[in-house]
């Protein structure tokens, strides 16, 4: 969900920098291939010798070539973390002595988001894709906060939201979002936010725009 979020707000007129952890493996080259297309940036992209990189959108799909960018919008997410929780539990249950079949999937820790932030200035909107390793909600909190960006957490459904993001804007994400559809909606959210639009009059241009309805403010 976290590139497809940074393409649609980069479409929308954003520039994105996306901060996330993967392998040194061919479909890490294949996501950094398909950011660059979609004129999201990835100088905090981290690397893990040891991960392994899982791609689930479709790579087929043709680039959108008329993507255009405005400064400066970051995206910080842990697009792994739900995958790394199963590989540990999996890990848990294995006879003691044995090893995994496939590498694990790359964790971004806290000490990982403080490095790959300290990368990045200036940016005024801070889209939060949860779940993170334990302490990365403060990290990611604390970061904005520093810059007075505006920060926007995606929370999966059913999971608590940690005490750190008490201040930020809460968007509950659905259990499915095969056309995208989600996505879309909160890089435009994250987009118009960017150029200093109003929170609810920018959930309602976003909703608006994509043939949403808004039940209330």
């Amino acid at each position: 969900m976290a590139p497809e979020i940074a393409a649609a707000a980069a479409t929308d007129g954003a520039a994105v920098e996306i901060v996330t952890k993967i392998g040194e493996d061919g479909a890490g080259e294949e996501l950094l291939l398909a950011l660059a297309r979609a004129r999201v940036g990835h100088l905090a992209v981290l690397r893990d010798p040891a991960g392994q990189t899982s791609l689930t959108a479709d790579e087929d799909e043709p680039p959108d070539e008329e993507l255009d960018l405005v400064p400066a919008l970051l995206v910080a997410a842990e697009a792994e973390a739900a995958d790394a929780e199963a590989e540990a539990e999996a890990a848990r249950r294995r006879p003691a002595g044995s090893r995994s079949a496939s590498p694990s999937a790359p964790i971004l820790e806290p000490a990982d988001l403080t490095l790959a932030l300290g990368y990045l200035r200036d940016y005024r909107v801070v889209v939060a894709v949860e779940p993170f390793a334990d302490g990365g909600a403060a990290v990611i909190a604390e970061s904005a906060s520093f810059v007075d960006a505006v920060l926007v957490v995606i929370a999966p459904s059913g999971l608590p939201v940690p005490a750190a993001y008490a201040a930020a804007t809460l968007i509950e994400a659905p259990g499915d979002d095969p056309e995208g559809a989600f996505a879309a909606l909160v890089g435009r959210y994250a987009a118009a936010l960017d150029r200093g639009i109003a929170p609810a009059e920018a959930f309602r241009a976003a909703t608006a725009e994509g043939g949403w309805n808004v039940a209330g403010d």
